[in-house]
């Protein structure tokens, strides 16, 4: 069920208890290896109409910032170094947060729409029981070939000549690309992503949803919109990622913040695009490492040694690529 935003000034629905304004909105991009794109992106944040107050961007090496921090933006950029993999660079930046701000976790490949920050706080500040927000999006390169920057900025100037309807409905999470939090309930709780989950994290968003779901409302505006880009460079190999497809479903459902339902879907589904994409190859994507390493998760789970942190031992230096194996550097 969709509800109506309301005017400036008032409230959604009544507050139970009235909490405080964030005092900033921040916005936090974990990155590795991608040092390119995350200069475009965090230089396009210039075009909101309401800046952020703080960029953070949380690297394993401080060469995947591409030296954007340095550059003269209307913005501070901090850079916050740490161990690599997405949980433990997405908890480095809830780590520096207190509790009176908001934090909009975006990819380092994610186009927001110039009012999007402006909306979100809005949004936030008039509604004090949502804690998380997720962004409509106009396109989503992942589920195909990915688009380019240019692509990516003609398809939004292009979606935002028409004015969005100003409704939001309910949803079951953020989506990890764009997720606005409220880190109030975040701290307050000691909430944090799940570092169980190595490299990619695949369902890292998933999962602390389902934390933070108790503490408010999730809700998906239809004026916060952006296209993910879904570029393909520095991407988990398949093997790696096709594993984590079954092995981290199967971790979260014994952990509970995923049921069993939801759990079969997720992972008849990967199984079935890795399949047909092994039939019928994209260049975009292995899906033959994918496939592979679904069956090798599915064969550990019939042995009992089904564990997302087993991708951390597999040989990373050959990945399928147009329909052969190949050799990678470490």
């Amino acid at each position: 069920m969709t509800q109506t935003l309301t005017e400036p000034g008032t409230d959604l629905y009544p507050c139970r208890a009235p909490q405080p304004a964030a005092r900033r909105l921040v916005i936090g991009i974990p990155t590795a290896g991608r040092s390119a794109i995350l200069a475009q992106t965090v230089r396009f944040l210039t075009h909101q109409s309401r800046l952020p107050d703080l960029v953070l961007l949380s690297v394993s090496d401080r060469a995947h910032s591409g030296g954007i921090e340095t550059e003269d933006l209307p913005f501070p950029v901090e850079v916050l170094l740490g161990p690599k993999g997405l949980s433990r660079q997405r908890n480095a930046i809830l780590n520096s947060l207190t509790g009176a701000d908001l934090l909009m976790f975006l990819d380092d490949d994610f186009l927001m729409a110039p009012d999007y920050l402006h909306e979100v706080a809005q949004i936030f500040e008039r509604n004090p029981d949502i804690v998380m927000s997720t962004g409509t999006l106009i396109a989503d390169g992942i589920l195909g070939p990915g688009l380019t920057f240019a692509q990516g900025e003609e398809r939004l100037n292009k979606a935002v000549r028409t004015p969005a309807e100003r409704r939001f409905g309910p949803v079951v999470g953020g989506y990890g690309c764009n997720m606005a939090i409220r880190m109030a309930p975040v701290l307050a709780h000691e909430l944090c992503f799940d570092e169980a989950l190595p490299l990619y994290s695949w369902l890292e968003d998933a999962d602390f949803s389902a934390q933070l779901q108790p503490f408010g409302r999730f809700v998906q505006p239809t004026v916060t919109r952006g296209v993910h880009l879904g570029t393909k460079t520095g991407r988990t190999p398949g093997l790696n990622l096709g594993y984590s497809q079954i092995a981290n479903v199967v971790y979260l459902l014994r952990k509970g913040t995923i049921k069993g339902p939801r759990a079969r879907r997720l992972m008849i589904r990967s199984i079935g695009s890795n399949l047909l994409g092994t039939l019928r190859p994209r260049p975009w994507a292995d899906y033959r490492g994918r496939l592979l390493g679904n069956l090798t998760a599915l064969s550990d789970l019939c042995l009992g040694r089904c564990d997302p942190q087993r991708i951390l031992a597999f040989d990373r230096t050959r990945t399928y690529h147009d329909g052969r194996w190949r050799k990678t550097a470490r």
